[in-house]
């Protein structure tokens, strides 16, 4: 976008090729329809919509473009695995991208702070990253509904992982979890890896903001998500 060969407002035709099979909305389009960039962009980054993911991926220039990027702006162990030339192996033991909360935190604070790209760019990507769909087993459903977050969560089965920027009146700060090796893998509200996350960021707001009275309510639940 940047260099202009793709537009925020441009149109793009969904094909059924491109198509990953599971729970996502753009899959569920039917071939031939139109679609705009923001709209794609929204849902991989609101929703986790896998078949937008993959799309954006290779309109980007694919993983390998993605990679070079992020090394340039020296990330050495933030990467994209899939359907990248020479990282099957990585994602054979790391799944689709791999990351580590050290450096998705500094990836955040550099687009809070206007240290990548330029004052446009980051302003759009933060308002992407604060319209996520999944708050309510996230450690996200712990901060109040009036502050602004700014975050993006993933998971599989064995794995949940976060990461937030709470705009917080007093003390903006990041919150990085990640677990692997679950032992619990199911799917509702009260999965321990959830569980866990919520926990510690009930603890870091009130760190943050101890005169803030707001408790998160009970959200009664027949299942959370499923992978």
């Amino acid at each position: 976008m940047q260099r202009g060969e793709l537009h925020y407002d441009s149109t793009h035709e969904y094909k059924d090729s491109l198509l990953y099979a599971g729970e996502d909305i753009l899959g569920s389009f039917k071939d031939g329809e139109k679609i705009r960039l923001k709209k794609i962009i929204m849902l991989m980054a609101t929703t986790s919509d896998n078949t937008a993911s993959l799309w954006l991926q290779a309109m980007a220039g694919t993983g390998t473009r993605i990679n070079q990027i992020l090394d340039s702006l020296g990330f050495k162990n933030t990467r994209v695995n899939s359907r990248t030339d020479g990282r099957e192996p990585n994602r054979q033991q790391y799944g689709w991208g791999q990351t580590t909360p050290r450096e998705i935190g500094s990836l955040f604070e550099k687009i809070y702070t206007n240290k990548i790209f330029d004052a446009a760019a980051n302003d759009r990507i933060m308002r992407i990253l604060g319209r996520n769909f999944w708050d309510q087993a996230e450690a996200i459903s712990q901060i109040p509904p009036y502050i602004e977050v700014f975050s993006k969560n993933g998971c599989v089965n064995a794995s949940r992982s976060e990461v937030l920027l709470v705009n917080a009146p007093h003390q903006p700060y990041i919150f990085c979890i990640f677990t692997k090796n679950n032992k619990d893998i199911s799917w509702t509200r009260d999965n321990e890896a959830w569980t866990l996350a919520r926990q510690i960021s009930t603890l870091l707001w009130k760190y943050f903001e101890p005169n803030d009275k707001w408790t998160a309510p009970v959200i009664s639940t027949v299942g959370t998500r499923s992978n």
